[in-house]
């Protein structure tokens, strides 16, 4: 089920980036219990205007799995996101390498 759910958050693009979360680097890690996904994810900053939009994409995404009932997204903040946390892909859209 966690393979289900990191592609599903595959889907899952920034709003203002467009690159979707993972490549970004923004989950640090999802896991599946009794028909719970639990989200462990952080943003590019503390004050990133579109945390609420990226919470409800999330969720949307993830409840089209049938077996989710419910979703727990933990934010934090360590370790602090960076752009070495981005894919290569990532990097190289956003004109980094």
């Amino acid at each position: 089920m966690e393979k289900e759910i990191w592609d599903s958050l595959k889907r899952v693009m920034d709003p203002e980036l467009q690159i979707d979360i993972v490549s970004l680097g923004l989950i640090y890690g999802v896991s599946f219990e009794k028909a719970e996904a639990k989200i462990k994810m952080t943003l590019t900053s503390p004050g990133c205007p579109l945390a609420g939009v990226i919470e409800q994409l999330i969720r949307k995404e993830l409840l089209a799995i049938k077996e989710i009932k419910s979703i727990n997204i933990e934010i934090v903040w360590e370790p602090p996101w960076t752009q070495e946390m981005m894919s290569e892909e990532a990097k190289a859209e956003l004109g980094f390498i």
